[in-house]
């Protein structure tokens, strides 16, 4: 039987960017479900790996690739970059045609654009997916929309309440937001998926990527390193010198080779700092916070269960952080939503600063429990009045924020009488 379809918040945005563009591209890590996504938007598809066919589509991209582009469209193209001529080939397409909506292609590694004669501006339309949010998985039950916030900072929220235990959260944490893993009966077994595809990334894809061999032992002790520095600001030097415990002639520029290889594999996913002009340059830390795309590949990498977890709360907050920051990225996705951090020498510092396209954003604090809401909340009425203050005497050409909040594991949501609002991540969509 086959299984139910879960909607993605990307299906509506890549329903309105077929209608303002001839193609779209979706990038992501494997598995996150972007074929399946993609298929239902879909007249016609290639799938270039298709073993009975591989050869075949290969040769003919290599001799006339037009030919591959021939179909219904919209027209899907799964795992495009095995045949990287059908980037220019399709834009081509576009140009000629002179129409919306005439591709969807979808690929698991990142585009390099040495192999592409053109970058596609104007016809070809970068959408990236990730592994399914908490609300897309059906364990958030969305009462309040992130979007929302924005639109309505006094929004009244008081009372409204997740239905998500502690041991709930921290299962879909080490499970991850991997569709496959949701037609699993057992939990064992959807365990398992993210197991497994660690177990590939390690053994192969990190090799394929860009047909450079590398050791999967090191890889998988890379990995394991980054994940005790899950949502940190550990400098890459941290990261080599606990990898050189085990590999002691493990050099910078291997390391760069292997972050760059996960990094387009959609493995890591880390998170910017926010430089505002509220500060000196010099004040301001600048590094990236170590995140991965799915807090799974973390638990994982650390060989950490739910049941390790749950007695272990402390670096359960640190996963939390993670999967907090991909599914606030996925829920702000249709209002082209970015994350940042923001931390200074003085130390201030803020989790999360979500940014909508039109310039807005907002200050957000992770806390899994009630006992640090209050310190958090400090912190983000202190910030706030850092950039009132500026903003009157400077004249400094930024916003204030347009809400404070604090997303915890807990039961209710609420806003205090500072204004910060609480919110449990089991009511977000």
């Amino acid at each position: 039987m086959k299984n139910k379809y879960l909607k993605r918040v990307i299906d509506d945005i890549l329903k309105k960017r077929l209608e303002m563009i001839g193609a779209i591209v979706i990038v992501g890590p494997k598995w996150c479900g972007k074929t399946t996504t993609a298929e239902r938007h879909a007249k016609s598809v290639l799938k270039l790996q298709d073993p009975d066919r591989k050869k075949s589509y290969l040769k003919l991209a290599s001799v006339k690739p037009s030919t591959l582009l021939r179909g219904e469209k919209p027209r899907l193209i799964d795992e495009w970059q095995m045949a990287p001529i059908l980037w220019d080939a399709v834009r081509t397409s576009v140009d000629e045609l002179s129409q919306d909506g005439l591709y969807i292609l979808t690929g698991s590694t990142s585009i390099n654009e040495e192999e592409i004669m053109h970058s596609g501006t104007g016809r070809i339309h970068r959408l990236t997916m990730k592994p399914m949010s908490l609300y897309e998985s059906k364990e958030s039950n969305g009462k309040i929309a992130i979007i929302d916030l924005f639109n309505s900072p006094n929004l009244d929220i008081d009372g409204i309440k997740s239905n998500l235990s502690i041991e709930e959260l921290i299962f879909a944490s080490c499970r991850g937001g991997w569709p496959e893993s949701l037609n699993k009966k057992s939990k064992e077994s959807q365990l398992f998926v993210v197991s497994n595809y660690l177990d590939n990334i390690c053994e192969s894809d990190v090799s394929t990527v860009d047909g450079v061999k590398r050791d999967p032992k090191r890889v998988r002790t890379l990995l394991k390193s980054y994940a005790r520095n899950i949502s940190t600001l550990a400098s890459d030097e941290t990261v080599i010198k606990d990898i050189r415990a085990n590999f002691s002639d493990i050099s910078q520029p291997t390391y760069y080779s292997y972050i760059d290889a996960l990094t387009r594999l959609f493995v890591i996913s880390d998170v910017p700092a926010w430089n505002p002009n509220i500060r000196s340059a010099t004040v301001i830390r600048s590094k990236n916070k170590k995140e991965f795309i799915d807090p799974s590949i973390a638990v994982a990498a650390l060989g950490l269960s739910p049941e390790s977890l749950l007695h272990d709360l402390n670096t359960f907050g640190f996963i939390f952080e993670n999967l907090c920051i991909r599914d606030l990225s996925v829920y702000s996705s249709s209002a082209g939503g970015e994350i940042s951090y923001y931390n200074d020498k003085y130390g201030l510092e803020v989790d999360c600063v979500l940014h909508l396209k039109d310039g807005r954003y907002g200050l957000i604090e992770f806390k899994l429990g009630s006992n640090e809401i209050e310190k958090a909340a400090k912190n983000l009425i202190k910030l706030y009045k850092l950039i009132k203050e500026k903003i009157i005497k400077n004249n400094l050409n930024i916003k204030k924020p347009s809400f404070l909040a604090i997303i915890t594991g807990g039961e209710f949501a609420y806003t205090r009488e500072d204004g910060v609002k609480i919110l449990p991540i089991g009511v977000l969509r």
